[in-house]
């Protein structure tokens, strides 16, 4: 017997909920905060989120989220479509490939690793740059832009935590 309507869409809103958290993530850092130069520099908070996600909870937040994240993001920052869906794609790949390492292990690990993932995707933004257009980008930038991107993961991580152990626990 089929669960009632309430309930299905229920179940619906709690699995959709890591792709809108982070479709989210994406609006807020598009959002103007009228600091000179902070756009060159805003944390990359979707990658926060489709880290943590992909190691918690990869059946909530599959490939196909992840690409249409990224495709929202190219959208409304203004930038090559598909530039951030790839990288979101392949720092997608590179978690899923070693969640069982990072999960298993206390949260040093899981923020070193989102480090070295973050520090991938900042490395090949910043090379797929200056190859779309032909031109030698400041690594000043992208540099603060990955620091920030760090340290703000411990603040998100333990946010989406919580919520996944609230809201997604029986899902």
């Amino acid at each position: 017997m089929k669960p009632p309507f309430g309930q299905q869409l229920d179940t619906l809103a709690r699995r959709l909920t890591p792709a809108a958290v982070t479709l989210g993530l994406v609006l807020l850092a598009a959002m103007p905060v009228h600091v000179p130069g902070f756009a060159q520099v805003m944390p990359l908070l979707p990658l926060v989120g489709i880290y943590h996600w992909t190691l918690y909870r990869p059946d909530l937040m599959p490939a196909r989220a992840v690409f249409l994240i990224g495709l929202f993001h190219d959208a409304i920052g203004g930038g090559p479509i598909g530039f951030y869906a790839a990288i979101f794609l392949i720092a997608h790949g590179v978690t899923l490939s070693q969640a069982r390492f990072f999960v298993a292990k206390g949260f040093a690990v899981l923020w070193f690793g989102f480090a070295a993932v973050a520090a991938g995707a900042a490395v090949l933004a910043w090379a797929t740059a200056m190859l779309f257009y032909g031109t030698l980008p400041g690594v000043w930038a992208p540099l603060f832009q990955y620091a920030l991107t760090a340290g703000v993961f411990p603040f998100l991580s333990r946010l989406f935590l919580r919520w996944q152990q609230g809201l997604l626990a029986q899902v």
